[in-house]
C-alpha cells in the first residue's frame, strides 16, 4: 500500500525477504539454493492453472485505495517534517508516489524521471557525494603510512567524571574496553557513574540495549579517587576544567604515575596542547582527543597532533576512533583547533550584527533556515551563557555579561537571549531586545535594518574565510576535512556539503567580492585569507587543492 511505500522510499531502510513477502512485493520465498527449480515450478503452475499474466503496471488495487485522499501524503509530510527538513530527495520521493496514485502509469513514469534527473544533477546530490568520499578521505594522513605500528589499547583511564568524562567513558565500555574513572570527590564520582547508568538504561528502554548489556557495560567501569589507579592504563584522557594551570598540573602527575609507553591525551576544546605537553617528560606520547558533547552520541572526534606527537600515537588514536564508532579528523594546534575556531569567526559576526540592529532571533532564524539545527544565540542559551563567566570580574562590557548579571544565563535559568516556558520552548524576549538597544546606544553604534541575505553571508562567508586560513596554516590536511568537522560536530546540513564545499558552489570570486563589500563591518581585525583571494583570482575551487 501507499503508506508502506512512502516509508520504504523515504527511509532507505533494508527490506528483507520476509517483509517483502508480507508486503506483497514478491510471490514466494524458497529455501537457499532452490531458486531456479522453484521458479520453474511456479511458472508451470501458473500455466497449468491458466492464471492471467499480470503486469506490475496494471496492479493498481492498492493505488486506487489512496486515490483522492491527499491527506495520506499531507499527514506523512507533517509527521516527518523535522527529519526531512531541507532535503529534496524525500519530498521528491513523495511526489513520485503521488503521481503513481493520481496519474496514468506512463505519466507517473515521466514525473519520476523528471524528478530523478533534477536530483541527480542538482547541488544536493553533488554535496552528498562529496561527503561520502570526504568521510573516507579523512582517515588518510599523508605523513603517517598505513603500516605505522600502533599501541595496543587494552585499558583506558579518564580523569574527570563530569558530562564529558562520563560520555567519553561510555564510548570505550561500549566496545568492551575497561575504563577507570578518577574524580576528586566521592559525590562527584557517584553522580557521574549514576548518569552513565541512566543513559544506558534509557537506551535499554528504547530497545537499543538489553538490561544484560547495561550491566555488562557498567561492569567495565571502575570509579576511584586515586590517580595512582591509572598506573597500568594504556591510554589516559584528561577531561577536567578548561584551565591551562589545572591541566598542566594533572599531566605532570600522570607523567609520574602512568606506565611508560602509555598515551596521555587531553579533551581540551581550545587550549594549546604544545604547552600542556611541556608538563611531561614524554611529549611524543601527548595528543588531543577532542570529543564533542554529548560525547557518547556525537560522531566527531578532533584528533589534535602537537609538535612532538609521534606517528604511532597518531595512528593509534585514529584507529581507536574508528573502533569506538567515531569519525576522526586529524588537526593541528591553534586556538579552537578547526571546529571552534571557525565557530568563533561566525560568532564575531553574529555579535557585531546584534550591535548594528539585528535581534538574536533574526540571526538564528536565518541560520536555522539555512539548515543548521539552531542559530548561534539559541546554541549559547542551550550551553549556558555563564560558561567562562565570573561574576566578580564581570563589568557589563558585553551583552552576554549584562544578561548574566541579570541572571539570564540561558535555558537553565528560564531566560537568556530568549525567554523560556516550563518546557524550555523559546520565545523572543522584549527584555533582551531592550538590553541590546540600550547597549548599542551607550556604545554609539547606529542601528539599522539588516537583511537576511547579509546575515547569512556575513556569518557563513566569515566561516569560509577562517577555513581558508586554517588550510594556509596547515592546521587541517584538506578542505574536505573541515567539511567533515562541521557536518559531524556542528550540524552543518549534509545537503550543503560543509562550509568549504558550499563556498565552491557559491563561487570563491563571489565570496571574496562580498567580504570586500562588507569591509569595515566585519571588524577592525578582520582580514581576507590570501589563499581565498588567490584561488578566486585563478578561478579555482577549494576542491582543486591537492
Amino acid at each position: 500500500g501507499v503508506e508502506q511505500a512512502l516509508e520504504m522510499v523515504t527511509s532507505g531502510k533494508h527490506v528483507d525477504a520476509k517483509t517483502a513477502h508480507a508486503a506483497g512485493l514478491i510471490d514466494e520465498i524458497v529455501p537457499e539454493g532452490e531458486l531456479r527449480p522453484a521458479a520453474v515450478a511456479l511458472a508451470k503452475r501458473v500455466l497449468a492453472e491458466k492464471r492471467p499474466l499480470r503486469k506490475v503496471r496494471d496492479l493498481d488495487d492498492k493505488v486506487v485505495a489512496a486515490r483522492g485522499k491527499p491527506e495520506i501524503f499531507g499527514s506523512f509530510r507533517k509527521a516527518n517534517a523535522r527529519k526531512f527538513r531541507g532535503l529534496l530527495a524525500p519530498e521528491y520521493n513523495i511526489r513520485c508516489i503521488e503521481a503513481a496514485v493520481n496519474q496514468p502509469f506512463e505519466e507517473g513514469l515521466k514525473v519520476e524521471r523528471k524528478l530523478f534527473m533534477e536530483l541527480m544533477t542538482g547541488e544536493q546530490s553533488a554535496a552528498q557525494r562529496h561527503v561520502f568520499f570526504a568521510e573516507r578521505q579523512v582517515w588518510k594522513i599523508p605523513d603517517v603510512p598505513e603500516d605505522t605500528p600502533v599501541i595496543p589499547i587494552r585499558k583506558v583511564g579518564i580523569v574527570g567524571a563530569g558530562t564529558m568524562g562520563g560520555g567519553i567513558s561510555m564510548n570505550f565500555a561500549n566496545v568492551g574496553i575497561p575504563v577507570t574513572i578518577v574524580e576528586t570527590r566521592q559525590d562527584a564520582l557517584d553522580r557521574g557513574l549514576s548518569v552513565i547508568r541512566k543513559n544506558y538504561e534509557r537506551s535499554a528502554k528504547g530497545g537499543r540495549l538489553t538490561m544484560d548489556d547495561v550491566e555488562k557495560r557498567m561492569s567495565l567501569l571502575k570509579g576511584t579517587l586515586k590517580l595512582e589507579d591509572l598506573a597500568d592504563c594504556d591510554l589516559v584522557i584528561e577531561a577536567v576544567f578548561e584551565n591551562m594551570d589545572v591541566k598542566k598540573d594533572v599531566f605532570g602527575k600522570l607523567d609520574r604515575i602512568v606506565k611508560q609507553g602509555a598515551i596521555l591525551a587531553t579533551n581540551t576544546s581550545a587550549l594549546d596542547i604544545n604547552e600542556i605537553s611541556t608538563a611531561v617528560k614524554r611529549p611524543e606520547l601527548v595528543i588531543g582527543l577532542h570529543f564533542f558533547s554529548p560525547a557518547n552520541v556525537m560522531r566527531l572526534l578532533e584528533v589534535v597532533r602537537a609538535q612532538r606527537t609521534s606517528k604511532p600515537v597518531i595512528a593509534t588514536s585514529m584507529q581507536l576512533a574508528k573502533k569506538i564508532g567515531k569519525i576522526a579528523a586529524l588537526v593541528g594546534v591553534c586556538p579552537g583547533f578547526v571546529g571552534n575556531r571557525i565557530l568563533y569567526a561566525r560568532q564575531l559576526q553574529a555579535n557585531a550584527m546584534l550591535m548594528e540592529g539585528a535581534m538574536p532571533w533574526d540571526i538564528d532564524k536565518v541560520m536555522y533556515d539555512f539548515g543548521l539545527p539552531m542559530g548561534p544565540f539559541a546554541m549559547s542559551d542551550l550551553a549556558g551563557l555563564d560558561l567562562g563567566w565570573i561574576r566578580e570580574k564581570s563589568s557589563s562590557s558585553t551583552i552576554r555579561e549584562v544578561l548574566c548579571e541579570k541572571d539570564r544565563r540561558g535555558q537553565k535559568t528560564g531566560a537568556g537571549f530568549y525567554d523560556y516556558d516550563e518546557n524550555r520552548n523559546a520565545r523572543p524576549s522584549p527584555v533582551t531586545e531592550q538590553i541590546i538597544r540600550d547597549f548599542a546606544a551607550k556604545s554609539g553604534v547606529p542601528q539599522r535594518r539588516i537583511s537576511d541575505q547579509e546575515i547569512l553571508e556575513r556569518c557563513v562567508y566569515a566561516q569560509i574565510n577562517e577555513g581558508a586560513k586554517i588550510l594556509e596554516e596547515g592546521i587541517a590536511i584538506r578542505p574536505s576535512d573541515i567539511d567533515i568537522v562541521w557536518i559531524n560536530g556542528y550540524g552543518w546540513p549534509v545537503y550543503r556539503g560543509g562550509p568549504m564545499f558550499y563556498a565552491d558552489t557559491v563561487g570563491l570570486k563571489t565570496v571574496v567580492a562580498k567580504l570586500k563589500e562588507y569591509g569595515p563591518k566585519l571588524g577592525k581585525d578582520f582580514t581576507i585569507s590570501p589563499l581565498l583571494v588567490k584561488l578566486a583570482s585563478e578561478g579555482k575551487r577549494f576542491q582543486d587543492l591537492k
